[in-house]
């Protein structure tokens, strides 16, 4: 894992934090909630790669 993708996390959840806010501050609350699951989902995915990395990491240190 490297710091980029650790910044990309950050910035992305900082960058939804602040239109969560906005969002709830005008009584949008739903789309609030719908800006934090896309927040989510598109962190996640960020991730899958990197957690697919480490799958094969473990097969190929215990020889699966």
């Amino acid at each position: 894992m490297t710091t980029e993708l650790i910044l990309k996390i950050a910035g992305i959840g900082i960058l939804v934090a602040v239109a969560c806010q906005i969002l709830s501050k005008t009584g949008r609350d739903e789309q609030a909630t719908f800006v934090a699951v896309a927040g989510i989902i598109i962190a996640l995915l960020m991730l899958v790669g990197e957690i697919g990395g480490l799958f094969d990491k473990i097969k190929t240190i215990f020889g699966l």
